[in-house]
Formats: structure tokens, C-alpha cells, sequence
């Protein structure tokens, strides 16, 4: 099965978007609390997953799937897709000097952040391609929402 670039990236955009929503939800969270790296880096994580599997469950459960079968895709479509998003966005807000002490009316914080999702999604895109290509990962979804039309 060829995949193409347009449908990895567009199943990377999908899941940046979880990511996204979680990891600045996280990062906002955290940085208001005063917290440290480490808790506002777990707490990122946690709701990067948290939304990126809940945006892939919406769709199927709307379409009728059980509970269980909704996440079980989701676990097996965006698994991997969301681990790398985020070892390597936060991996790129942890070396960019001060972009996590930086606090939210910076504009040090908000670049960096967005520079970090940036790199998430190109490095991420050919992953997905790769499992698309495989039945895996964003395919698994797809076969869903084809069948319960």
C-alpha cells in the first residue's frame, strides 16, 4: 500500500492537535502554578494524551463504537504518534534557554512552544507514514470510520 505524505501529515495534524491542546494546557497549568519543569512537563504529557486520545474517540463514538472499542483504537492509532510529539517537544523546550522559566507573558515561552510543536510534526510525519503505510497507527481509524458510515 502506497501512502502518501498528504495523508500521513494529515493524520500527524490531527494528532498535533491533541498534543497541542494538552501540551499548552499543561505548559499554561503548570508555569501559573509556579511549578517546576518536571510537574509541568508530566502534567503536559499527561494531557497531550489525555486530548490526543480524546479528539480520535469522538468521531468513532459518535459512529455508534462501543466505549471500549473506541479506545482501544485510539490506544493503537495514536500511541506512538503522541510519544514522539512529545519526547520531542518537550525535549525542545527544555534546551531552549529559559523558554520554561519564561513565563506565560513571554514571548521567549510562546515562540518556544511553538517552535517545539513545529519540530513535533515535521519529525513526526514520516513516522506516521510509515505505520499508515504498515496498517497501523491513523489507518486503524480510517478502517473505523469507513465501516461504520
Amino acid at each position: 500500500m502506497m501512502t502518501s505524505w498528504r495523508s500521513a501529515a494529515q493524520a500527524t495534524l490531527h494528532c498535533l492537535t491533541g498534543c497541542a491542546i494538552g501540551e499548552v494546557l499543561g505548559m499554561v497549568i503548570g508555569t501559573a502554578l509556579g511549578w517546576h519543569a518536571g510537574p509541568t512537563v508530566v502534567l503536559s504529557i499527561a494531557l497531550a494524551f489525555v486530548f490526543g486520545y480524546a479528539l480520535t474517540m469522538r468521531p468513532l463514538l459518535a459512529h455508534g463504537l462501543p466505549l471500549r472499542t473506541a479506545l482501544g483504537v485510539a490506544l493503537a492509532a495514536d500511541t506512538v504518534s503522541i510519544a514522539v510529539m512529545e519526547v520531542l517537544d518537550n525535549a525542545v523546550m527544555l534546551v531552549v534557554p529559559g523558554a520554561m522559566e519564561a513565563g506565560l507573558a513571554s514571548g521567549l515561552f510562546w515562540g518556544s512552544l511553538a517552535f517545539a510543536l513545529a519540530v513535533a510534526f515535521v519529525l513526526t510525519v514520516p513516522i506516521n507514514r510509515w505505520l499508515i503505510s504498515r496498517g497501523k497507527g491513523h489507518a486503524v481509524v480510517h478502517r473505523y470510520h469507513h465501516a461504520h458510515r
